[in-house]
């Protein structure tokens, strides 16, 4: 009985422990033109859940065509982007989070509302 439990706990001790990985989360804030952050840096290959408030006075996107295009993420996820727009609308005090697997690169962020851009709703990701 005795040999039992040594060679139970010297095999529990022998295999791994692995938890469920879940996603890194970040949080983009969209106030009244600007993204808090404006920048964000993110690991190629790694599951990531992007967490969009939108705390402005009006209803703001965050538009990344070319990055959600090369993203990888279930339909689900696909459909809080526009499907091909590649943009996360909100409309005042709303929030949504998508779910990606980000491709490397530099791409640029923007609100598609009129206006937004020139007044400084501009942004950037860098996944490597």
């Amino acid at each position: 009985m005795r040999f039992a439990l040594v060679a139970a706990a010297a095999l529990a001790i022998a295999l791994p422990v692995t938890a469920a990985e879940s996603p890194a989360k970040v949080t983009v804030t969209m106030a009244n033109f600007s993204y808090a952050p404006a920048d964000l840096h993110l690991h190629a290959g790694h599951s990531v859940t992007i967490h969009f408030v939108n705390e402005g006075s009006g209803g703001h996107d965050f538009t990344a065509e070319e990055f959600f295009a090369a993203a990888s993420m279930d339909a689900a996820n696909r459909a809080h982007v526009g499907g091909t727009k590649g943009r996360v609308s909100l409309g005042k005090g709303e929030s949504a989070d998508v779910t990606l697997v980000p491709k490397a690169g530099t791409y640029k962020v923007h609100c598609s509302h009129f206006g937004h851009s020139a007044l400084g709703m501009t942004g950037r990701i860098v996944v490597d």
